[in-house]
């Protein structure tokens, strides 16, 4: 029963060193060796493995993916990167703007998107300006998600919660109890991040390049993806304030978006023989790890075991944050969330679950996919990594302080 959870273990404990002897591992192959290790020992059938995959996740990731490859390959990213960022003169005002520009896109286009077209984006940001890009990566990884807590749709948890809990107006409710903390928290993020890496926040102005489009065609395409993009997001947010019933997918919206990049363009195949399957293996591989997990009730008991209050603010927060590292945040609200139900826990309570299991994702690599996007990318366009500890050492500190404004303020 507790052989999944220590193999879960080992998975964290190797992500941590990423190193056996002279051997050193991608997260990954991680990842993989664990969803290797519990179907070797039985811990899960073959049958179970391949149902656990959630294929919306896998398709809505593929989309985008595929946009983010096209956008950069064509250099219309580099472009848009500009115009937003042309104005920033100085280190402050660059990590600001990430924080709050990415941040606020997060919670409308979803963290997991911002990570894939954000992380090439800060990468040039870093070459143009020889500033370090641990700080801006970082500065990414905590803006998407962050800024994904104040919207129903800025993550898959989030998205969970308002689909199941019944929470009238979810827009407005999100954004009445979670967008003022929220702002306060890229704020935080912001002075957490210069007192780490203060040296680095030097007051030299900035020169801005503009760059130059190496595909034409293959820009327009992007330009239309990414229209079409948020156009489909802008439509189910309206569905989902009229109340429609329609199941709009964001599975549809990403491959949809993806159509002009990969129908409409020729050189389709490099598009997609360039795109990060090795991001996409390590999501397949932690849906069966985790489902092996899930399994094996050991959280589970945990949680229906304790005997504190399981719907007091603070209790709701820490739980979220703490176990969303273990068992992934929307496996951790799935099992919360009908605890909360039952207790006819008010808004707050709910509001509560869903910025404890997004927050966590600030704590460590593992506690948000976006994390695990943005570090994959990083290592392979630019050649640059994030440790689990160089991650967890501003992390967590930033969580401690995130976790006590959403505290206060759900609980006034």
């Amino acid at each position: 029963m507790i052989i999944p959870v220590f193999i879960l273990c080992l998975v964290f404990l190797l992500t941590i060193t990423r190193q056996i002897g002279n051997i050193r591992f991608d997260l990954w192959q991680i990842m993989g060796l664990g969803a290797l290790a519990v179907l070797l020992t039985g811990q899960i059938s073959l049958k179970e493995a391949i149902e656990s995959i959630n294929v919306d996740v896998m398709l809505f990731l593929f989309g985008v993916f595929a946009i983010g490859q096209a956008l950069e390959a064509s250099g219309y990213l580099s472009l848009v990167s500009y115009n937003f960022f042309k104005s920033a003169k100085n280190m402050d005002a660059i990590i600001l703007f990430v924080l709050f520009g990415m941040g606020f896109a997060s919670a409308f286009l979803m963290n997991d998107t911002l990570a894939i077209i954000g992380t090439p984006v800060v990468l040039l940001l870093a070459r143009q300006h020889q500033i370090n890009p641990k700080v801006l990566l970082l500065s990414l990884a905590f803006a998407v998600t962050t800024g994904s807590v104040a919207s129903p749709i800025g993550n898959p948890q989030n998205l969970l919660i308002a689909l199941n809990s019944g929470i009238k107006d979810p827009f407005v409710v999100f954004a009445r109890y979670l967008l003022l903390p929220t702002i306060i928290n890229l704020i935080a993020a912001y002075f957490v991040l210069k007192f780490f890496f203060k040296e680095h926040f030097s007051t030299n102005v900035l020169n801005h390049s503009q760059p130059q489009i190496c595909d034409a065609k293959l820009a327009d395409l992007s330009r239309l993806s990414l229209i079409l993009l948020i156009i489909l997001v802008c439509l189910k947010i309206l569905i989902q304030l009229f109340a429609i019933s329609f199941d709009f997918r964001l599975t549809y919206i990403a491959l949809i978006a993806a159509i002009p990049v990969l129908v409409f363009n020729k050189n389709r195949y490099n598009i997609i023989k360039k795109m990060d399957w090795h991001t996409l293996f390590f999501f397949v591989s932690m849906f069966i790890l985790m489902e092996s997990v899930w399994n094996s009730g050991f959280f589970q008991d945990i949680m229906l075991n304790t005997k504190q209050n399981v719907v007091s603010t603070p209790l709701i927060l820490s739980v979220s944050v703490i176990l969303s590292q273990f068992i992934s945040n929307v496996p951790l609200v799935a099992l919360y969330l009908p605890i909360l139900s039952h207790a006819s826990v008010d808004a707050g309570g709910l509001l509560a679950l869903a910025a404890g299991s997004t927050i966590a994702g600030n704590l460590s690599i593992l506690g948000a996919a976006s994390n695990v996007i943005i570090i994959h990318n990083a290592e392979k366009k630019g050649n640059v990594t994030l440790s689990f500890i160089e991650f967890a050492k501003i992390g967590v500190p930033l969580t401690i302080i995130q976790t006590g404004v959403y505290w206060f303020f759900l609980s006034l």
